[in-house]
């Protein structure tokens, strides 16, 4: 059974910085790119970045670019989100998934066939 488990979500004062984890089990990150996207009150879900798999690519969205940074271990079959610089209008709940991905399509909720349960994330000014 395909899983993926987010985690470290928390509350964070703005400009400081908090590690997502996505701990995928019951396939390899060797078979499906992960995703990361938000969705924050009232608003549609929005993709934040994405890891090829093999991790052989990484994309970011224009609005976490050079503040994020999405990573791999494969041995713990786990990819990471760190974001820096946090800001308030980074507070949503975060989501990873899992998807068979053409890069051009990494941003699109309906390419990945996987999701997390989301995890909190919420930045104070």
């Amino acid at each position: 059974e395909v899983q993926l488990v987010e985690s470290g979500g928390g509350l964070v004062q703005a400009g400081g910085s908090l590690r997502l984890s996505c701990s995928a089990s019951g396939f390899s990150l060797d078979d499906y790119a992960i995703g990361w996207f938000r969705e924050a009150p009232g608003k549609e879900r929005e993709a934040v970045g994405c890891i090829g798999s093999g991790a052989d690519y990484t994309y970011y969205a224009d609005s976490v670019k050079g503040r994020f940074t999405i990573s791999s271990d494969k041995a713990a079959n786990t990819v990471y989100l760190q974001m820096n610089s946090l800001r308030p209008e980074d507070t949503a709940i975060y989501y990873c998934a899992a998807g068979s991905v053409e890069t051009g399509g990494w941003g699109d909720v309906g390419v990945y066939d996987y999701w997390g349960q989301g995890t909190q994330v919420t930045v104070t000014s």
